[in-house]
């Protein structure tokens, strides 16, 4: 008897994704209902920057050409929560930019006032492969860290 288990004709692991990520949709979904996050929470969302339907400014995706991690803490605005994603208002460098963001596109999600995690694997098939060129002034792709310094910082004043 082997000890190898059959190959499923269930797709478990796309299942589970799927519902972990509604998971992150129902926290979004709340607080956007809410007009607040409650208490000490905050998120880390890291999603892949040229999945299919996401919507950032042009100078984001140059800077993060595979994936970027915003904070929503205080200072943003318009969360907007659907079935398949989310828009939000965020500043960078004190810069207005709104992201919409498919929650298939979302690889990471972090609520450290609690300690809660959620990792998903990257839908290939929904990521565009097509990288864009970079400029020669461009400063040497660096590798992600796992200590959060691929953060991107923004303002965090909540705006009213």
């Amino acid at each position: 008897m082997s000890e190898t288990p059959p190959d499923s004709l269930i797709p478990y692991d796309e299942i589970v994704q799927e519902a972990l990520r509604a998971v992150v949709g129902r926290v979004l979904g709340e607080v956007s209902d809410a007009g607040d996050l409650p208490g000490e929470h905050h998120f880390y969302i890291t999603f892949k920057t040229r999945a299919a339907g996401v919507d950032i400014p042009r100078h984001l995706t140059e800077r993060f050409p595979d994936e970027m991690t915003i904070v929503l803490q205080k200072r943003f605005w318009d969360l907007k929560v659907s079935e398949s994603g989310f828009s939000v208002g965020l500043s960078f460098n004190q810069v207005a930019a709104t992201l919409t963001i498919p929650f298939a596109a979302i690889t990471g999600f972090v609520d450290p006032a609690v300690n809660f995690a959620l990792q998903f694997q990257a839908q290939l098939d929904e990521v565009e492969a097509e990288r864009a060129e970079h400029a020669e002034n461009d400063a040497p792709e660096i590798e992600p860290v796992a200590d959060g310094s691929n953060v991107v910082s923004i303002d965090f004043k909540r705006k009213k």
